[in-house]
């Protein structure tokens, strides 16, 4: 009934000659070592890209996965919602030092004391709603993971709890769902329509998806899994749970363009983009920015953002010299451990190109 992992066949594009030599054995290893059923890649340097796929695409049916298939990317959608706002800061609708209360008066607890910029890197100390039994969709939730939500119920539950000012970094969902509410408060459409409008349109990304309530992912994909403790398939959920905090779907080759576009300044303003990169320390093994997460590699710092959700992992990240990584990743028994992923990362970016 479940083939066998160690003996999938590799499905591969290439479009430049050695491009995901270092990178393609690496996924290889993780499907054999049960750290993934499938994964994708596309890894680039300019004009020369390498798309690959290893694992099984259902582990049901079988079948190759696509280089191209569509996946979710749970909070890589953060870095889309930050630029939305960083374009409106460019347009003088908001600032990132106003609090959020001048805009969205009443909603946040302690709101004239959190800033926009806050919540864009997570140091408002606004309680995570998905650290609550069964609303996060890293976790299987059966039959409740088609129900829908919306995203003032998501804040009711954040706001039943507080996080206490200690003076570390906190990673919360919560702060996207806001935002999320922030960019329909200043433009007067939903959060989605603007995403498409300012950033899917103008960039051609056509296999971008705000899905909303829509709980399929499009074809061709990798069905994603979930042990419990049997694997069982997570592919269709609802993902209004993640809402503007990780509700999109898109491919390699997308999210490559977008990222692209972002951090070479294509997007916003030379100071937003400035604004995007000024980190700060989280003790998690990266640093934060506005929406953007840097990783230090042994050739250097990496821009992006990473993404968790059910069934799916998602990395998306660019060097300054204009090299790139997206991958994505459909668990198996386990998930991929950071040494495994970060070893593709170097070789993605450390790695000889040639």
């Amino acid at each position: 009934m479940m083939q066998t992992l160690m003996n999938v066949l590799v499905a591969v594009t290439v479009a430049a000659g050695g491009q995901g030599d270092g990178v393609r054995p690496e996924l290889e290893k993780i499907v054999e070592g049960k750290g993934a059923t499938a994964a994708l890649a596309r890894v680039s340097d300019g004009p020369r890209a390498w798309s690959g796929a290893v694992g099984v695409r259902d582990l049901e049916r079988g079948g190759r996965p696509s280089p191209n298939g569509y996946f979710r990317i749970g909070s890589v959608t953060k870095t889309f919602v930050a630029t939305v706002v960083l374009q409106l800061v460019d347009e003088g609708k908001v600032r990132l030092d106003d609090p959020i209360d001048r805009h969205l008066p009443g909603l946040v607890p302690n709101g004239e004391r959190i800033t926009v910029r806050q919540l864009l890197n997570h140091t408002s100390h606004l309680y995570d709603y998905m650290s609550e039994p069964g609303y996060s969709t890293n976790r299987w939730r059966g039959d409740a993971r088609f129900r829908s939500y919306q995203p003032r119920e998501l804040l009711k539950v954040a706001f039943a709890k507080k996080l206490p000012h200690d003076g570390t970094w906190h990673y919360s969902n919560t702060n996207y769902v806001v935002l999320g509410l922030l960019v329909e408060k200043l433009t007067g459409r939903a959060y989605g329509e603007e995403v498409t409008r300012r950033i899917l349109r103008p960039l051609g990304l056509r296999h971008t998806i705000v899905p909303g309530d829509r709980a399929g992912v499009p074809s061709p994909h990798a069905n994603g899994y979930e042990p419990v403790p049997h694997l069982v398939d997570a592919t269709r959920m609802n993902p209004s749970l993640d809402w503007a905090a990780g509700e999109m779907i898109s491919t390699t080759a997308d999210l490559e363009r977008f990222m692209s576009a972002l951090l070479s300044g294509k997007l916003t303003s030379a100071a937003s983009l400035r604004a995007m990169r000024t980190t700060v320390e989280t003790g998690a093994g990266f640093a934060y920015g506005l929406g953007l997460q840097a990783y230090t590699l042994p050739c250097g710092r990496v821009w992006g953002h990473s993404g968790e959700l059910i069934g799916y992992l998602t990395f998306a990240f660019r060097s300054d010299s204009g090299k790139s990584m997206t991958m994505s990743i459909n668990p198996s028994t386990r998930n991929p451990s950071t040494e495994e992923v970060m070893s593709i990362a170097t070789k993605a970016f450390c790695g000889a190109s040639g």
